[in-house]
């Protein structure tokens, strides 16, 4: 029961990975803000985020969460993954990698619209360039 429970890392578009806490109930919900994601469980191994987002305090946000109720009832959502980030810029520059790496189905403002929409974050955005520049043409 232990995959259940614990840590799960999710990794960004920059290929940083992030390491959250997997939470079921709202006492697992730590204290501050930072990261939250909707995770659909399918067959115990297979996770995939439905909706990604930030949050200074977490308790305040995820409980009553007006996204939650569509998650959980109409997309199956199982449970809720967590990473304290204590900088508000810090929290709007994870939340956007990890958008724009996994594209969930409930979030629509921070995915890429093609191959050349660019990261809005600067620090995103210099190591998007660095990874387009160094992109092999004739392999995608």
């Amino acid at each position: 029961m232990w995959i259940l429970f614990g840590w799960h890392t999710w990794f960004g578009e920059s290929g940083r990975p992030y390491r959250f806490k997997i939470t079921l109930t709202p006492k697992g919900l730590p204290e501050g803000g930072g990261i939250y994601i909707f995770v659909q469980r399918r067959f115990v191994f297979f996770l995939f985020p439905l909706y990604i987002g930030k949050a200074t305090n977490f308790r305040s946000r995820l409980i009553g969460h007006e996204r939650w109720w569509e998650a959980w009832w109409k997309r199956g959502a199982t449970e809720r993954h967590v990473l304290v980030i204590k900088k508000g810029d810090d929290r709007a520059r994870v939340e956007e990698d990890l958008i724009r790496n996994y594209q969930p189905r409930m979030n629509d403002i921070l995915v890429p619209r093609g191959k050349d929409d660019a990261p809005n974050n600067k620090r995103l955005r210099r190591w998007w360039n660095i990874k387009r520049w160094f992109r092999i043409p004739f392999f995608g």
